[in-house]
């Protein structure tokens, strides 16, 4: 018998119908993964499994004495006690035995290890931790009390690397049976073993892996297209054919007509394949080509060093990687790039013509008093997207908003949606910098990928701060990584390109240089002079004047309608930028040798 098995579920939202007779069993050992863009249903789903939430219709047939725990999209705000009184009464609701019974010596050994792991105080009081962390102690929960079906919602949000790579080995090893909300697709591949597509209130089951899921959903949606066109040219045939006036109350007419009738009411029926996000980043004018100088800064809490001695040089361009456990400093270095906070040590030097735009872990741009409309637009009816005037409810549409949600309280929305808001509103203001903290937790799968090929082609600089190892892959180009003591090492490439960390107990070596043989004494190189630092400064400005003076140019020249009209002004022009790029690459040469001398 399998564990759950679901028969013709229905469950309605709205007048909107979530789960349109849905049949599902779930085996003994399988690993499933549910998938579907924001609002298909999934977490609605994840609740019926689970008990927390009565289908309108349909039968739900349980093994007698199955043990079930979850992991929901949003965990209880009123929980009392410390981590440990909460984990392990989650424990003992699973298991079904009365809080003042105790644990056995496994239960406790598996309560250790994943506080231990998860990053947890046991005696921290879980009233006053964040979001975040709460859902850790939940999470924590449900593994420590292994039961026979483990549901999970978004598992790896709020997880680093390494307590996501520990609850994979978990999960394999203590629990055997998941069904699993994520948008990880490095988790989806580790831990996938038949996949649920809920499109458009149906399931489609895809045994197999993630690659086999995604060539099978693609083809199967393929077809649909091809039907659904056929389906469409015979209806405008026969809409036609009665537009142009044919007496359809002839008898041998009357049949023609209910055929159409027919057609209407059947393709009505039809589910329509959902939108999927449109992406586009309003860009400013290019920055200078230095963005921002880091020199020695260095920040601590009392005892707990979070950056030390950390120098580095972004430049235009460049996409960085930020990673590091939970709690290292990641979100503290942001704010001292920033200026959000002040250094202890060092400083930070940022470049010209900055246009720079945040997206916060926090979500702390987001009034939940305010409506969709009034976050993105500020009251306007029109915003100013890539030179084009676009109506605010226009431009939401592509984030997947529909018009009836434009004066919605922002305090409504899921997890999903609000990201989604996040990114309306940061891709509808100018920048040439984005710094992006965790963008990717509770998007879905479309939108995460629209997300990546946007910032591959974005010409800007980017710094991002993820947990996700396939994202990190796929967008940056270099990672500074927190190796622990305040200590940040810079890495080209991506996740994967990362060496592994030195084991941990052991002291961490610092390379020797070799000794030279006869080294003959080198001289202390000159400092830099006060008019020196001022020219500097002066060059930075003049380059950033050149390369707009020559974008204005690039602009003029695409025109063809220009070199018909003014063929002289065009060979100027031209001339002119050949110019201009002698002049910058002078200029960058000069810059280059002044940045290299020390200040006095």
């Amino acid at each position: 018998m399998a564990l759950i098995q679901l028969k013709g579920i229905r469950y309605s939202f709205g007048g909107h119908a979530l789960l349109d007779g849905v049949d599902l069993l779930i085996d003994r050992g399988e690993r499933v993964a549910m998938l579907g863009v924001n609002g298909s249903g999934k977490s609605t789903l994840l609740k019926i499994l689970s008990g927390e939430l009565v289908p309108d219709a349909g039968e739900l047939a349980i093994e007698p004495g199955l043990r079930i725990a979850s992991l929901p999209q949003e965990v209880p705000r009123n929980i009392t006690g410390t981590i440990l009184q909460t984990v392990i009464r989650i424990v003992q609701t699973s298991r079904g035995v009365s809080v003042d019974e105790p644990l056995t010596d496994e239960d406790e050994q598996a309560v250790r290890e994943t506080l231990s792991r998860m990053a947890l105080s046991p005696d921290d009081p879980v009233d006053t931790l964040s979001g975040g962390a709460r859902r850790r102690v939940w999470l924590a929960g449900a593994l420590a009390a292994r039961p026979d079906l483990l549901i999970l919602d978004e598992p790896t949000n709020h997880l680093d690397v390494e307590a996501v790579l520990w609850m994979e080995q978990f999960i394999q090893r203590a629990i055997k049976t998941v069904v699993f909300v994520t948008h990880d697709r490095a988790f989806l591949e580790r831990m996938g073993t038949r996949f649920l597509d809920l499109d458009r209130g149906k399931i489609t089951s895809w045994p197999g892996n993630w690659a086999l899921y995604q060539e099978k959903k693609a083809a199967a949606l393929a077809v649909e297209r091809v039907q659904v066109d056929k389906f469409d040219r015979l209806l405008e045939q026969e809409e036609t054919w009665l537009r142009r006036g044919v007496k359809a109350r002839r008898t041998r007419n009357e049949g023609r007509v209910f055929r159409l009738i027919e057609l209407r009411k059947e393709r009505a029926a039809m589910r329509s394949q959902i939108g999927t996000v449109q992406l586009r980043i309003e860009q400013a004018r290019k920055s200078g080509r230095l963005v921002l100088e880091a020199v020695g800064l260095g920040f601590s809490f009392p005892g707990r060093p979070i950056v030390t001695d950390f120098s580095t040089v972004i430049a235009r361009g460049d996409r960085i990687g930020v990673v590091g456990p939970n709690g290292c400093g990641k979100t503290t270095l942001l704010s001292l790039l920033l200026g959000r906070l002040a250094p202890q040590e060092g400083s930070v030097r940022t470049g010209v013509n900055l246009e720079i735009q945040f997206f916060g872990q926090l979500r702390e741009e987001l009034d939940p008093e305010r409506t969709l409309r009034d976050m993105v637009a500020d009251g306007r009816e029109f915003l100013d997207i890539g030179g084009v005037q676009r109506h605010v409810i226009g431009y939401l549409r592509d984030f997947l908003f529909t018009p009836d949600q434009m004066d919605t309280p922002v305090g409504v929305l899921s997890g999903g949606e609000r990201n989604r808001l996040l990114l309306a509103r940061l891709f509808a203001r100018p920048s040439n910098v984005l710094i992006m903290d965790e963008p990717t937790n509770d998007l879905d799968m479309d939108t995460l990928e629209l997300l990546e090929d946007l910032l591959s082609e974005y010409p800007g600089t980017v710094l991002i701060v993820s947990h996700d190892r396939r994202f990190l892959d796929n967008v940056v180009t270099s990672c500074w990584r927190f190796a622990g003591e305040g200590l940040v090492e810079e890495f080209v490439g991506g996740w994967s390109d990362l060496p592994p960390l030195p084991v941990r107990n052991e002291p961490r070596k610092e390379p020797r240089e070799k000794p030279r043989e006869s080294a003959p004494p080198r001289e202390k190189p000159r400092k830099r002079t006060f008019a020196e630092t001022r020219e500097l400064a002066g060059i930075e400005e003049r380059i950033a004047t050149l390369e707009a003076e020559k974008d204005t140019i690039i602009a003029t020249l695409s025109d063809p309608d220009f070199y018909r009209e003014h063929a002289a002004d065009a060979a100027r022009l031209s001339d002119r930028m050949h110019a201009l790029d002698a002049e910058i690459e002078a200029a960058y040469e000069r810059w280059s040798v002044l940045d290299a001398l020390p200040e006095k």
